[in-house]
């Protein structure tokens, strides 16, 4: 039995089941691959779920508000990906259809060729796969790849061994059996070997190497860094600030305020302390109790905490909201 048929026998049995995996829609599939960019499984399934009730066409996405759109995302981070579905899908509209092609859904803003690799094949059936985490580990230690995985030299190598057992048949198929074996079996630190279809050949396993392979060059250490932000109350409002629209970050989304935005405050009692992280940098987030003195100077403005359900607000401030309440 060939590898493509191996993997695809396990496939049909051990598939997770997954939302997106039940249509052939290539928007639906487009925007699921979209939001599992850097976000685990498990997290994308609510908010695909939702995102599709709200928008369930291109059509739909292409006419949103920014606000309702950034509200919908709300959580997911990289809100980057927010914008540039937005902007697909209005290209979309222009074009009166879904791409077709490989070249076409590359041309997307915010799709690499992963992405387009995978709506392809999966959406179209064309024979073509990309390279995700996933599916480099598995086909780096198949092969015993000794090269650094970051490295593109090694990537293209890897991607030529996925593209040589592919199985032109069951395209979108074969390229999820890859992640998914990735997500569920080979996994990073401990690789369930005993129940890997293509075990047997696997040249890393052979070698007893499977522990060690993928091999990638040390990370960058994160920058620590401390945050606090207030939470300051009059009557039913909060007090909060709303990012610039053409800011780098977060642009269009409302935050809780630090102490120097607010230099009339009283710091009361600590509220919850709790970690976020983006990119390369790791926060500690100390939620404090606030109160002004005086009125609130721009960029701040209050907010009435029944609006906040409609706004699109940062996930530090979600993550606050928890805090209070569980009070």
């Amino acid at each position: 039995m060939t590898f493509a048929h191996r993997m695809l026998d396990w496939f049909e049995k051990n598939q997770r089941d997954l939302p997106w995996r039940k249509t052939k829609d290539p928007y639906k599939i487009w925007l699921s691959e979209i939001m599992l960019q850097q976000t685990r499984v498990t997290a994308v399934i609510p908010y695909f779920e939702r995102f599709i009730a709200r928008f369930p066409d291109y059509q739909s996405l292409a006419a949103a508000s920014e606000s309702d759109l950034l509200s919908m995302w709300s959580g997911l981070g990289y809100y980057s990906r927010a914008r540039n579905i937005q902007k697909a899908a209005q290209m979309m509209v222009e074009r009166g259809g879904f791409p077709s092609t490989y070249d076409e859904i590359r041309k997307l803003p915010g799709v690499g060729d992963y992405t387009a690799a995978a709506v392809a094949s999966i959406a179209f059936g064309l024979p073509v796969v990309g390279l995700d985490g996933n599916i480099v580990r598995v086909m780096a230690r198949w092969t015993a790849e000794s090269g650094d995985v970051k490295a593109g030299a090694t990537r293209e190598r890897l991607r030529q061994a996925a593209q040589n057992q592919l199985d032109t048949k069951r395209a979108g198929d074969y390229k999820q059996s890859l992640m998914e074996l990735g997500a569920t079996i080979c996994l990073p630190k401990a690789p369930k070997c005993l129940y890997c279809p293509i075990n047997e050949d696997c040249d890393a396993k052979l070698q007893g190497l499977q522990h060690t392979i993928p091999i990638q060059l040390a990370k960058q250490k994160p920058i620590l860094e401390d945050r606090t932000v207030l939470w300051i109350l009059k009557g039913d409002t909060l007090l909060l600030w709303q990012r610039e629209a053409d800011s780098r970050r977060l642009a269009g989304f409302w935050e809780l305020p630090e102490p120097q935005m607010v230099p009339k405050v009283i710091l009361l009692a600590d509220l919850g302390v709790f970690s976020h992280s983006i990119v390369n940098h790791k926060y500690r987030i100390i939620l404090k109790r606030g109160k002004l003195q005086g009125v609130a100077t721009s960029p701040c403005q209050w907010v009435h905490l029944d609006q906040l359900g409609d706004l699109p607000v940062s996930t530090v401030v979600r993550k606050c909201l928890k805090l209070i309440r569980r009070g």
